[in-house]
């Protein structure tokens, strides 16, 4: 009886401290929300607040550890997502070039400061610089992913340097345990590893480009929700055993995985699944890290604390903009690709923890790095917004930009009037351009891609280089006189910017906006667009059609339906529709 006793209390202790969690991010991200900060700086102070260096609610253990870090790996995957191989294959400068300067570098400069400026010896420098020179994948990816920037120039430079990190972990993870023991096998041990991953990743690609796509058709024909989400599941948690198994990080197994699918027609389906998961276990993820942060101990070495910090978030920002400079970024995207680098990373607390247990550092070095990381994580999201905004400053100050490019859509917009200015000229921006050219409206269109406007010049077509949401770029382009503004593009936040600039000159100007969601539907009419257009909601209504006119339903009949849902849609056109 008094196993039975034992084991109930036992069960009702655990359902009490998940209750207590479950409460606490429930309160902790809704404030969060209600003060516009990122839910992960709750889930930090939940960890901060709860854990043994606070009230003691929670304890750390391996076992909450090991769950919490497939919150990066689902992360990670849901990042792969975003990308191809084709798309990957042209960052490979970045990923090898910039990522391997970066880490090189912050590794370089962090080992001298620590061997000649605090006399810990090269192997204990060269180990705090490789844990120093890891950035926040968990963090910074996650706040590109929620703002629209994984595919901007500093969100493209960024996750190229970070994916060379995932790469690095490996040599790192060989280079520790090989520096603590007597011998010198060290070359052969990393060359080793480096070949074993190599062929590992190529024997992934390989296979999934090759099965990927059948074994999800064979799925999908039995037309089973749980099906697909055990197969996403399936794919996340095996790719990540394999590079895990071989070496690797999981992170970078469960990119990979994610990557090949983003090929695939199942894409959209597979990254509705896996949300869910992701969110929760990333937010287990930060709770842990914020367990980790001893207040008591940061409160004792406050001086040394703050001296860390800014030697590692300043040495960081200034190494990643000595390198974009050297490879001639614009000073706005390399202070936003300096801000996302500069915070330690999940990675760095990995090598920092194993060197402490290696004895290559003494614990007052594992603990004033090891906190000195935590809170550069911490001001991260603060440090990453600000140099947002500051970026946008120093954009509307480019003088490099206004001599050349604002000259050139002068030229292109100097006859026109009456015209419309298209922002964004991807497949979407040239459809609308197709339409007002067989109704003879004049047009002009900016577009920051300078491939894709040569190609549109060569065909004739009125496409300027520019980005759309620089003020003197849309005045240039002479919304003074135009009739009508488009954004084409689905960067709400860019959409944004266009508004507040064409508001500004001309509070009567119409303005259509393409957003990828209903979910951001308001807030770009709060924001001033005259009309929002959802693509899933446009698609939706064509598939509905299609499906009524394929069940047997006359198509006129189907046309209706989709008027009124129009109708009761988009304010500007309900006479038409209801008519």
């Amino acid at each position: 009886m008094r196993d039975v006793r034992g084991y109930d209390d036992r069960v009702h202790a655990n359902l009490l401290t998940l209750l207590v969690l479950l409460t606490a991010a429930v309160v902790a991200v809704a404030l969060a929300r209600r003060f516009k900060l990122p839910s992960m700086l709750a889930y930090l102070l939940i960890g901060i607040t709860l854990g043994p260096h606070g009230l003691g609610l929670f304890m750390q253990s391996d076992a909450v550890s090991e769950v919490a870090e497939f919150g990066i790996v689902f992360l990670m995957f849901s990042i792969g997502l975003e990308f191809s191989l084709k798309r990957l294959r042209a960052m490979q400068k970045l990923v090898f070039g910039l990522g391997l300067s970066q880490m090189a570098m912050t590794t370089l400069a962090t080992a001298a400061i620590t061997w000649f400026g605090y006399g810990q010896g090269w192997k204990s420098g060269l180990v705090i610089g490789l844990a120093v020179a890891m950035s926040s994948t968990a963090i910074v990816a996650r706040m590109l992913s929620d703002s629209l920037g994984l595919h901007s120039r500093s969100g493209r430079q960024t996750m190229g340097v970070l994916l060379f990190q995932d790469l690095a972990v490996v040599p790192c993870l060989i280079l520790l345990p090989a520096l603590a023991a007597p011998g010198d096998g060290l070359p052969h041990a990393l060359a080793l590893a480096l070949l074993q991953a190599a062929a590992v990743l190529v024997l992934l690609v390989w296979l999934g480009q090759k099965y990927l796509g059948r074994i999800f058709g064979a799925v999908a024909r039995h037309r089973s929700d749980e099906l697909l989400v055990l197969l996403s599941l399936w794919i996340v948690v095996g790719l990540s055993y394999l590079t895990a198994l071989s070496g690797l990080s999981m992170a970078l197994g469960a990119f990979v995985g994610g990557m090949l699918i983003s090929e695939t027609i199942y894409r959209h389906q597979v990254e509705a699944d896996i949300r869910p998961f992701r969110d929760i276990l990333l937010g287990l993820f930060f709770v842990t890290v914020g367990m980790m942060l001893d207040l008591e101990f940061v409160l004792a070495n406050i001086d040394k604390l703050v001296l860390a910090v800014v030697l590692l978030v300043g040495g960081k920002a200034a190494v990643v903009l000595f390198i974009t400079w050297f490879v001639r970024t614009p000073l706005a995207h390399s202070l936003q690709t300096a801000a996302q680098l500069a915070q330690g990373g999940e990675f760095g607390l990995v090598l920092v923890e194993l060197a402490h247990r290696l004895q290559l550092i003494s614990l007052l070095v594992f603990q004033i790095t090891l906190s000195a990381m935590l809170i550069s994580m911490f001001a991260a999201p603060f440090l990453i917004k600000r140099a947002a905004r500051l970026s946008v400053d120093l954009g509307r100050g480019d003088w490099a930009h206004k001599v050349t490019t604002v000259q050139d859509i002068a030229v292109h917009s100097i006859d026109l009037q009456q015209h419309v200015v298209i922002c964004g000229f991807g497949r979407t921006g040239e459809c609308i351009a197709d339409f007002l050219a067989l109704e003879k409206i004049p047009f002009i269109a900016l577009d920051a891609d300078p491939q894709r406007v040569a190609g549109a010049r060569a065909r004739g077509i009125n496409v300027v280089f520019g980005n759309a949401d620089r003020p003197e770029v849309l005045v240039a382009a002479g919304i003074g006189r135009a009739r009508a503004v488009v954004v084409s593009y689905p960067d709400i936040h860019s959409a944004e910017r266009v508004m507040q600039v064409v508001l500004e000159k001309r509070p009567d100007m119409p303005i259509i906006v393409r957003t990828s969601d209903d979910k951001d539907v308001a807030r770009l009419k709060a924001a001033g667009a005259t009309e929002v257009v959802p693509e899933v909601l446009e698609s939706g209504l064509l598939i509905a059609a299609e499906t009524l006119v394929h069940a047997g339903i006359p198509m006129n009949r189907a046309i209706r339906h989709v008027r009124a849902a129009r109708a009761a849609r988009y304010a500007s056109l309900k006479d038409f529709y209801g008519s």
